[in-house]
């Protein structure tokens, strides 16, 4: 008696890519048949099969290439973030102090960022000085009018 062999993964793989081989070829061989059945010519059946494979192989290239281009940028821009030491961020950063155009949020180049109104007055912290005329009270006769429990 022989002894039992092991078949390895390879060769399980190989016997299966053989057999999806086999079915592809049967597959053709049954839509040529199919095509010259119908009444189309065994070359043209042929060429006609082989026009669809190909735009079938385009259509799978060109999806494969935009999947590709998405993958490096993807792997790009995954490099350029792990490499990103913060020192850009910390040499503009926008900061409140006082400038040009007087106390606000500055970038580094003393461009004033946030919305101001250069006719506006400022003091010396960058509060606006506003001059607010506070109404005086109602005299106690308009309120007794406005409220008749008060007449008595």
């Amino acid at each position: 008696m022989k002894p039992i062999v092991q078949t390895t993964f390879a060769e399980r793989v190989g016997r299966t890519l053989g057999r999806l081989w086999q079915r592809c070829v049967r597959l053709d061989r049954k839509a040529t048949n199919w095509l010259v059945a119908r009444g189309s010519a065994p070359g043209v059946a042929m060429a006609l099969l082989m026009a669809l494979k190909l735009a079938a192989l385009g259509v799978l290239l060109y999806t494969t290439l935009w999947l590709a281009l998405l993958l490096a940028f993807a792997l790009a821009g995954a490099w350029i973030i792990r490499n990103d030491d913060g020192s850009y961020d910390e040499e503009h950063k926008a900061e409140w102090r006082h400038g040009p155009a007087g106390y606000g949020l500055y970038s580094y180049d003393d461009h004033r960022i946030d919305p101001h109104d250069p006719e506006d007055e400022q003091d010396e912290a960058g509060h606006l000085k506003v001059f607010m005329a506070i109404p005086e009270p109602f005299p106690p006769a308009a309120c007794a009018s406005l409220d008749p429990t008060l007449n008595d």
